[in-house]
């Protein structure tokens, strides 16, 4: 035995008010062996006026159902029955059963209803934060009010998800025990007393003493008197009080029946009792019936703990009770483990005898510690009281393996079982999330994502000094139309022949012009039919047939361009409009005005590679090479992009970082370069050995697309111009062969599915380690912060690694979890209310 604490320690304290209404002052204590109050919360619970009526009807039915004494007996007729309660069995057993069993079931709602009002919720979430499933908890109710202290306490839906916390009653006022003296024994001692057997069988509860309590010395008196009961008490120190026989209670006070003749009152013996309790007793045990009173007169002498029976108990519910409980407590189990499983194993006996599991209670003293018992080698019992703080502290120390053992197995079994949900649950969420995202759902906000890790690169990069743009904005248009120059579209042709005149001076590497011409060249210009048709360093454009994107008939090329020389300038936006991907080659429609199978940005970059000897090839994995550079082809399901047309050859463009996207290049107007405006040495300088692009960037030609870049953007930078992303495409492939610059590069599918279910794991470990909402809120959000950082630490290295899978699954499997852990409460009460 010993007076070691068990893990944890709750006591409700109940305060001024009454179930009519109210308590408005709550508190809730949560201590350890070290500090048995730690914490304190506050709540308050509202009235329930229907919780006393509720009591007393099942309290009559109850009484009229077992105030019968063969029940107690278990024969089948006495004649002297109180006619009080007496009634026809085959009304007991039909009618009244069936009554009792709603009843049953009223209580059980009416008390979750009130425990789980939300004036209560306070001290419940704070309790669940706070206790772990494979905690022990001794759960103290601390009230004098008799109605509460009958409640079935223990049904509140809280101790379904606690299997090792049990509830015990405790009086408002209470304090620590004097203890008058130090003595050392080498075994437990019990006093058994054995009242009057009229009616009622205890022989086996002596059976049940002798043969599991060994290594105890063990007392018997049988229907003794009072005067031998007292003596008992003065005489020899006691460690646990046994009683069987006849108890009642009346006005809150309890009574024993000692012998045929004599019916006492604990006040009889109070002195004794305080005598025996200051020299050790420690737990008293009534397996009788009714016995509260017996339990708050004996508290009031501050006995640590008692446990009674709450109402009238039937012979084999007594009987039953008394060998689960001493079977488990003498093998080392904690006092309240112990009662709470005898008590929850009488459940089997409840068909016949209703509600057999409500009636085991324990009252505590708080101020004390629990009593433990543990079997030592060969069924002996150790004992030692050793001074501690005063001289007449007593503790008894005892050998707690097998407690320790049962405890680490449970804890063991149940830490494997939620290792297993754990996994099995990531698992499934972080496959639900994959397959979710397959089917393309995600997308919108995989994409998004990308756009702001884009946006958030540092804009560090320097404009590509390999190229040149040449603008016509309304100004330029303007111009020449000022000049009396024949226009046709934005720009006409004695524009276009002079401008090739004047760069062909500054000997560029190859000029791109992004302007359809699909009309003949004007015969006043014959010069300039002859530049198209000759110099192979003009590069045109035109527009392949597109009837899903509402351009069925194409544009066609200009007709004085050789087709080697004639090019796309067809780009791929995303369903929401933004351009995040580099159309490289295409197979045009058979019927197409442009049959151009290269982009126009491809055949400026590689006629620039060209001209260093570097040719594009196809490796063998299928991706397009440029000397060492491979170009990895977008496919269908890459990364963000789930179910894609990844139709012709595309890849992913790697913008620059720029402040602005039209800071690709150097610019320089269409008026400035025909009037001359710009010095020759910096002409020349700007367009030697460059790629020149020309191309429209007035809005009365608009071709304006939208980048990842748009949602930051200012105002006038909403809508990109063609030309300038036609740069950045030759920017991307000649950067990426020349400079290195990284290309943007993706995981395979089944890396990204490690990656995502690694995440669903964290937020399963999260919820599962920590218990308190606002810490599990917070860790998440470092979780979530820590994801972030390293999907974009790894974005400004080019690649695009799960970002919004991963986040989902880290927060649904640690909602899923927390779910899950709510279960077990919900189906144990479907299991109640199946019994009843």
């Amino acid at each position: 035995m010993s007076q070691t604490p068990m893990n944890r320690l709750v006591v409700l304290n109940l305060g001024q008010g009454n179930l009519y209404e109210g308590f408005p002052v709550v508190t809730a204590y949560i201590g350890e062996e070290e500090n048995i109050y730690r914490m304190k919360f506050s709540a308050s619970l509202p009235a329930a006026p229907e919780i006393p009526e509720l009591y007393r009807n099942w309290k009559s039915l109850y009484s009229a159902f077992y105030y019968r004494p063969f029940l107690r007996l278990g024969v089948e007729e006495i004649d002297d029955i109180d006619d009080t309660f007496e009634i026809e069995e085959d009304s007991v057993t039909n009618i009244s059963e069936v009554e009792i069993h709603e009843l049953c079931k009223q209580v059980y709602n009416c008390l979750n209803r009130w425990l789980n009002s939300v004036e209560f919720r306070k001290i419940e979430q704070q309790l669940r934060t706070h206790f772990q499933p494979s905690e022990e908890i001794r759960f103290i109710v601390e009230t004098n009010d008799s109605v509460l202290r009958r409640l079935p306490w223990h049904l509140w839906n809280f101790f379904d998800d606690y299997p090792l916390a049990e509830v015990a009653l405790s009086a408002s006022e209470y304090q620590k025990r004097q203890k008058s003296q130090i003595n050392l024994k080498s075994t437990i001692r019990i006093l058994a007393i054995f009242g009057n057997t009229q009616e009622i069988d205890i022989s086996q509860d002596r059976i049940f003493l002798e043969i599991l309590l060994t290594g105890a010395e063990i007392k018997f008196l049988v229907e003794p008197t009072l005067d031998e009961f007292n003596n008992q008490l003065w005489q020899q120190n006691w460690d646990i009080l046994f009683f069987a026989g006849h108890s009642s209670c009346t006005q809150e006070k309890g009574s024993l029946q000692l012998n045929h003749k004599d019916i006492i009152t604990l006040d009889q013996l109070k002195y004794g009792l305080k005598q025996a309790i200051s020299r050790g007793l420690y737990l008293a045990i009534f397996n009788s019936c009714d016995g509260l009173g017996l339990a708050q007169q004996l508290q009031e002498l501050h006995i640590p703990q008692v446990i009674v029976m709450r109402e009238p108990v039937p012979n084999v519910i007594a009987q039953e009770f008394l060998k689960y409980f001493l079977t488990e407590f003498s093998q080392g189990e904690s006092l309240y483990t112990a009662v709470r499983s005898a008590r929850e194993r009488l459940q089997g006996l409840e068909g016949e005898y209703p509600c057999a599991t409500w009636l085991p209670v324990i009252c505590q003293n708080p101020a004390e510690p629990p009593m433990v018992w543990n079997r030592g080698v060969g069924s002996s019992v150790a004992i030692s009281e050793t001074k501690q703080g005063s001289a007449s502290d007593k503790t008894y120390s005892f050998s707690r393996t097998i407690k320790q053992n049962l405890l680490d197995r449970h804890r063991l079994i149940l830490a494997a079982k939620r290792l297993s949900t754990l996994l099995l649950a990531s698992v499934l969420v972080a496959s639900s999330i994959m397959g979710v995202r397959h089917l393309g759902m995600l997308q919108p906000w995989e994409l998004h994502s990308y756009d702001y890790l884009m946006h958030l690169r540092s804009p560090n990069e320097k404009p590509d000094p390999r190229l040149l743009i040449v603008t016509i904005d309304e100004a330029d248009i303007q111009y020449q139309i000022n000049k009396k120059m024949n226009m046709r579209w934005s720009l006409s042709d004695q524009a276009l022949s002079q401008l090739l005149q004047k760069l062909k001076q500054y000997q560029p590497a190859t000029i791109g012009i992004d302007i359809y011409r699909d009309f003949p060249v004007d015969p006043n210009y014959p010069q300039l039919s002859e530049v198209l048709q000759q110099d192979k360093r003009i590069f045109t454009v035109c527009k392949v047939s597109a009837p899903n994107d509402g351009a069925p008939d194409g544009t066609p090329a200009s007709p004085k361009v050789s087709k080697e020389r004639i090019s796309f300038s067809d780009f791929v936006a995303d369903t929401d409009g933004v351009l995040r991907r580099q159309l490289v080659q295409l197979t045009p429609p058979l019927k197409s005005p442009c049959a151009a199978q290269y982009a126009l940005s491809f055949q400026l970059a590689q006629h620039y590679l060209n001209a260093q000897g570097m040719k594009w090839d196809i490796n063998p994995e299928k991706n397009l090479q440029i000397g060492s550079t491979v170009f990895r082809r977008l496919q269908s399901h890459t990364s963000g992009y789930q179910g894609v047309d990844a139709s012709g050859y595309q890849i992913l463009l790697n913008y620059r970082s720029l402040p602005s996207l039209l800071n690709i290049a150097e610019k320089i107007s269409l008026k400035e370069l025909l009037n001359e405006e710009i010095v020759p040495e910096l002409l020349h300088k700007s367009v030697k050995n460059r790629i020149v692009l020309i191309g429209v960037i007035a809005s009365s030609s608009p071709d304006d697309w939208e980048t990842p870049y748009t949602a930051n953007a200012p105002d006038e930078e909403k809508q990109t111009s063609g030309v300038f992303l036609q740069a950045h495409m030759v920017s991307h492939i000649l950067s990426a062969v020349l400079d290195g610059r990284p290309l943007m590069w993706w995981w395979s599918q089944w890396l990204e599915a490690l990656w995502v279910w690694g995440w669903s794991l964290v937020g399963g470990i999260i919820s599962w380690r920590i218990l308190q909402p606002l810490h599990i809120g917070l860790a998440i959000a470092i979780a979530l912060l820590i994801l972030f950082g390293i999907c974009f630490g790894i974005f400004t290295q080019a690649g695009w690694i799960p970002l919004v899978p991963s986040t989902l699954a880290l927060v649904s499997c640690a909602v899923v979890l927390k779910i899950l852990a709510s279960t077990h409460a919900s189906n144990s009460k479907k299991r109640w209310n199946s019994r009843i």
